[in-house]
């Protein structure tokens, strides 16, 4: 085969093969020196059905784009790439059965996936410690999997445009993510557990089925914009009142910690003291109760930035913690730190 000509763009370690209309990539067309520099690899906007197996004679290979072509497969032979550290495939025609079973041994630290047909999304992938960005957006997946809390280095999760219905609690295991977005699928609620996410500046839950937000969404410090627009979330004050009666078990664990009665593991079995450990504190400032697992599940709209009100559920020890007949929307549960939240806080809230 003829070397490549110049018409290709070629740079400082950048080999520029995109747009060329290509359906084979030859590897023997380069010496031994251009596989050696080669430290960007541009492939994209071609018509590749496959990629060689001798992919990985560029074995300094940081960087490499092979998105917008035909591929329905990966090469086993990218895992040796062991300096590569991103991988841009969006808009082929890639699914769950396509990547390498050792793909995730790579060190990747940015993968996009977008545009594909995945259904699930696979297991090499949560194995990719270093991570930092995954984008799975435009593809058909109906659900995350608790495994994603392997990615401990991800700061950006993009996954909107597809099927998903929940958002499994260990999202929240992951310390550094600070973009999350879920836009454009089928969730219909938010765990509380999201509020573990310390670092998180940005959640995108636009044109979802959310019709209240956890109250918790309120620890989430570092959040500066929230997205919801094209949800049915109510638009006047409704309190919803749920109440199952607490258990014996509960009633006494109950007064085991509003009263202080004081007990150590001499005292007490270790699945009773993990059961009181479990306690949470009645919200309601003029309250000083606790709850295990009865309580009162209440909507509640708080103030955000002064402009929108959003409803938030509400967790409280008992229905004598709430103000049923009151005609102000503002219950007695409600401490001052909760009707407005400041503009510093979030710097765009987007519901429409």
């Amino acid at each position: 085969m003829e070397p490549y000509d110049g018409s290709v763009a070629a740079g400082d370690g950048v080999l520029d093969l995109s747009r060329t209309s290509m359906n084979n990539f030859d590897t023997e067309g380069f010496g031994d020196e251009k596989r050696r520099d080669t430290k960007q690899l541009y492939l994209n906007y071609n018509r590749l059905p496959s990629l060689p197996s001798s992919l990985s004679c560029f074995f300094n290979l940081e960087f490499l784009d092979i998105s917008n072509n035909e591929l329905s497969t990966i090469c086993e032979s990218i895992s040796r790439l062991s300096k590569l550290r991103t991988l841009i495939a969006k808009n082929n025609r890639l699914d769950e059965f396509s990547l390498p079973k050792e793909f995730g041994s790579l060190q990747l630290e940015v993968l996009n996936l977008s545009g594909n047909r995945f259904e699930e999304i696979p297991l090499q992938c949560t194995k990719l410690t270093r991570l930092q960005s995954l984008s799975l957006g435009g593809n058909r997946l109906k659900c995350i999997p608790a495994e994603i809390e392997n990615l401990t280095s991800l700061e950006l999760l993009y996954l909107g445009g597809n099927l998903i219905s929940a958002i499994p609690p260990e999202v929240a295991n992951l310390p550094y993510l600070s973009y999350l977005v879920l836009c454009d699928n089928r969730i219909q609620s938010v765990p509380p557990q999201l509020t573990r996410l310390h670092s998180l500046r940005s959640l995108s839950l636009h044109n979802n089925l959310l019709t209240y937000l956890p109250r918790e969404i309120l620890s989430l410090v570092h959040l500066q914009e929230l997205s919801l627009r094209g949800n049915p979330l109510v638009v006047r004050f409704v309190k919803e009142m749920i109440y199952d009666p607490p258990s014996l078990l509960e009633l006494a664990g109950r007064t085991v910690k509003s009263r202080n009665v004081p007990y150590s593991p001499r005292d007490l079995p270790s699945n009773l003291l993990l059961y009181l450990d479990l306690a949470s504190k009645c919200p309601n400032p003029k309250c000083a109760g606790v709850y295990f697992d009865s309580c009162v599940r209440q909507i509640k709209f708080v103030d955000f930035c002064g402009k929108y009100r959003l409803p938030l559920m509400h967790y409280l020890c008992s229905p004598e913690c709430t103000s049923p007949c009151s005609s102000n929307p503002q219950s007695d549960a409600e401490s001052e730190d909760e009707r407005s939240v400041p503009v510093d806080r979030l710097q765009r809230v987007l519901l429409g």
